[in-house]
């Protein structure tokens, strides 16, 4: 990082354009990794599957409210972007294993980064939501 950044969090160093043109954010690769761990199972998998690999029914099993299409459709979505890996076993009938690749192992540390932030900030935030809402 310059000597004129110093100290500046790395998403306020670049000077985004205004107004921020569609094309752009469309095309932005954090807007998409953001949308990515930002939907409502993505991180849960990759926590789950940041401690063991998991076979799909114990995936299945281990969430609560997912079903089997939305899992095979997030599953599939993260191996598409090289974080998770799917090992067919040849047995009768054939076993699927689901586990972090080396890519998605590095999501964990800045994942926990800012689960940790959220934990830390509980209670300011839902002070200022009750604030915001008047409850």
């Amino acid at each position: 990082m310059s000597g004129t950044h110093t100290g500046v969090p790395s998403v306020l160093a670049y000077d985004l354009p205004r107004p921020v043109p569609a094309d752009e954010l469309a095309a932005c690769p954090v807007g998409d990794v953001f949308r990515r761990v930002g939907d409502k199972w993505s991180m849960l998998l990759v926590i789950l599957l940041g401690g063991r690999p998991h076979r799909y029914n114990e995936l299945h099993r281990a969430i609560e409210g997912i079903s089997q299409r939305m899992l095979t459709r997030t599953l599939r979505a993260l191996e598409a972007d090289g974080l998770v890996r799917r090992e067919v076993h040849p047995t009768v009938p054939p076993s699927v294993e689901y586990s972090l690749t080396a890519l998605g192992r590095t999501l964990l540390e800045p994942l926990s980064a800012l689960a940790d932030w959220a934990v830390r900030h509980e209670a300011e935030i839902n002070e200022a939501r009750s604030r915001h809402t008047g409850a």
